[in-house]
């Protein structure tokens, strides 16, 4: 079902994320604690910004698993960023392991992965094609369903008249998104869930969704964490409020065995604003 984990704030090392904490992305990619199959193998993916430098997104992904990459390990060390993405892959069955088809994806300055599944995602494949214009279609380049997903929020996105404006137009964009992949699961009849924790940045707001379209119970897990700043030191990681300009954390498993990550309710938006404030709102009402 994929782990991932998105980090919003004073800038810190990938490695903060990625390897430092006791349950970090690489833990998880072999030991998850909170999924039936603890192992996410199958390639991983880290997206990170230099504002000073552009306002695209720096990519680095693969197929080998994210515990066995010498290149992400030294990678994650010498590389900072105020806002990480950084994602560890269990390849839904009969969907290639492929570069192209490991997470996060990017389009101009957003970044954007998903935890969890497309309901019978062939049987909806055509209709939402369909759907999207000529650029969200030739924005596509592996094969599945989440970066499919991408390429019709990428349309929400473009229709956002305040595109610039915090996080409200990227929570219109995804639930519109959400509102569209219901529908073309009614359509096609499909009574199989969808998952969708769905992670969308575009630098400095960010929007995490907990969604399912069955039972809120099973939805898939998913915790956030707030304070002014976090930290690592000598395999210690965790969140201080001493000083900085704040700092929010939110990923499938907590990273740390601190008491205070808080689940996110089932069906709701984690919003982040420019200034690291937080905000847990149902996703109906941006819908």
């Amino acid at each position: 079902m994929c782990r991932f984990a998105m980090y919003l704030g004073d800038e810190i090392t990938l490695e903060s994320l990625v390897t430092e904490p006791v349950n970090s992305i690489i833990h998880q990619s072999f030991h998850s604690k909170e999924q039936e199959e603890p192992l996410n193998g199958d390639g991983f993916g880290v997206a990170w910004y230099v504002p000073d430098r552009s306002e695209t997104p720096a990519l680095f992904k693969d197929v080998s698993p994210a515990w066995n990459n010498l290149n992400l390990l030294n990678l994650a060390t010498v590389t900072s960023s105020t806002c990480i993405l950084a994602h560890v892959r269990a390849a839904t069955p009969g969907f290639p392991v492929t570069q192209l088809n490991c997470h996060p994806f990017t389009w101009s300055r957003y970044a954007f992965m998903h935890n969890g599944r497309v309901a019978r995602f062939r049987s909806i494949h055509r209709r939402l094609l369909e759907r999207l214009s000529d650029d969200a279609f030739h924005q596509i380049q592996g094969s599945t369903g989440s970066e499919h997903v991408f390429a019709l929020l990428a349309d929400h996105l473009r229709r956002q008249p305040d595109s610039h404006d915090g996080a409200s137009p990227l929570a219109r964009a995804l639930a519109k998104t959400i509102r569209d992949l219901e529908q073309l699961r009614s359509e096609a009849g499909i009574d199989d869930p969808s998952l969708l924790n769905l992670a969308l940045t575009d630098g400095r707001s960010a929007v995490v969704a907990r969604f399912i379209s069955d039972t809120p119970e099973k939805a898939n897990s998913l915790y956030y964490r707030v304070g002014k700043r976090f930290r690592c030191d000598d395999g210690i990681c965790q969140m201080l409020n001493d000083e900085g300009r704040g700092a929010v954390i939110v990923a499938s498993e907590p990273l740390t065995w601190e008491k205070d990550w808080i689940p996110v309710a089932p069906n709701c938006f984690v919003i982040v604003s420019p200034d690291s404030s937080v905000s847990v709102t149902p996703i109906e009402e941006w819908s």
